[in-house]
């Protein structure tokens, strides 16, 4: 006679899901995600909304015009008056506004001052080059981040996780600007590895000297982003193990593969996620000094020599490519986390 386990919880007979409740609750699920996305989207149109507002009043706090670039100084009030006219600038704040914002939801971010070339088309190819960098630096920070978080968590303790937590305090404190001057003296003069300066289209040379090209900046920007993404990592998969869901499947027989990529890896990364929504806008800001440095003709340089100039329009379309980059890429993240954990869209 076959006899029950003291440890063994009484039967319950449970009935077994309809296919209506599963639907059901799946169609939940979908409909909380969507409303986190549509919650996601008005708050960054929101943001849009007012950095496209901050930046076009600069205009107006700057004190200048056309005419500091195409009039000389010699030039009499009525000139100047009638150049303001041409540009439209005598017309209300507000009117221009609407104007401006108009024209870059249709991708025409105005003309430049000092040329009267399209920004737009002064922007493409710059930013081609300084996307290309930040892009390579990106995906340097991710691999080697999440590799050296992961490393650090799972061998907690160990003088693997002080060897690897040493080295990304160390390259964390370093600036873009010194990382770059070493790389060129070591890898481009010392060795002749790679280039010390300019940039190849892929059209032009193929994807191999595009990238031969990319490799030194890339590295010199991606130092602060590998430090932040490993140690956020790390803390994000100590935490993870902690929690009762794992134990539980230590509990139900799982093995420690399995619960590190099922339960730990999934629960665990979103700190790291989180830090790279913020890293992407200083990487576009640390592409001015390291665009200097291995002499690119990017987004950067671009942005310093329109401020230098008092090329007012050039200065307000490389912020708005600023403010769309980071806004769209902000979106992608918190996609990814909803994706990773579903729970983060409760509550919203």
């Amino acid at each position: 006679m076959a006899v029950a386990s003291l440890d063994a919880p009484p039967a319950v007979a449970v009935p077994s899901p309809s296919p209506t409740g599963v639907r059901r609750r799946g169609g939940v699920g979908a409909h909380r995600t969507l409303r986190f996305l549509l919650h996601s989207a008005m708050v960054f149109a929101t943001v849009f909304f007012f950095a496209t507002l901050i930046t076009f009043a600069l205009q107006d706090l700057s004190g200048l015009s056309p005419a500091h670039l195409q009039l000389s100084e010699s030039a009499t009030p009525e000139q100047v008056a009638a150049l303001e006219h041409e540009w439209g600038l005598d017309r209300p704040f507000i009117v221009q506004y609407g104007d401006w914002l108009a024209g870059i939801l249709q991708g025409d971010l105005g003309n430049s001052w000092y040329n009267g070339a399209s920004v737009s088309e002064l922007l493409i190819s710059r930013a081609i080059i300084s996307l290309s960098v930040a892009g390579l630096a990106l995906l340097i920070g991710i691999v080697f981040g999440f590799l050296l978080g992961v490393l650090a968590a799972v061998f907690q303790t160990t003088w693997i996780d002080r060897a690897i937590t040493a080295v990304t305090t160390f390259i964390s404190v370093m600036p873009s600007f010194v990382v770059g001057i070493t790389l060129v003296a070591v890898f481009a003069v010392g060795l002749g590895w790679f280039p010390s300066a300019g940039y190849v289209p892929i059209e032009t040379g193929g994807v191999g000297l595009w990238l031969w090209h990319l490799w030194l900046p890339a590295i010199a920007l991606s130092f602060d982003t590998v430090s932040d993404v490993a140690r956020q990592m790390r803390v994000g998969l100590i935490q993870a193990y902690r929690e009762n869901y794992v134990t539980g499947a230590v509990v139900r027989g799982l093995g420690p593969r399995r619960i590190f990529l099922v339960h730990v890896l999934r629960n665990g990364s979103g700190p790291a996620l989180t830090v790279l929504g913020m890293k992407f806008p200083n990487l576009l800001g640390g592409a001015v000094v390291t665009e200097a440095i291995f002499g690119l003709a990017g987004y950067g340089k671009f942005a310093a020599d329109s401020a230098s100039r008092g090329d007012v329009p050039a200065v307000q379309g490389v912020l708005v490519v600023a403010i769309v980059l980071v806004v769209l890429f902000n979106l992608l993240v918190n996609l990814l986390l909803v994706r990773l954990n579903p729970a983060a869209a409760r509550g919203v």
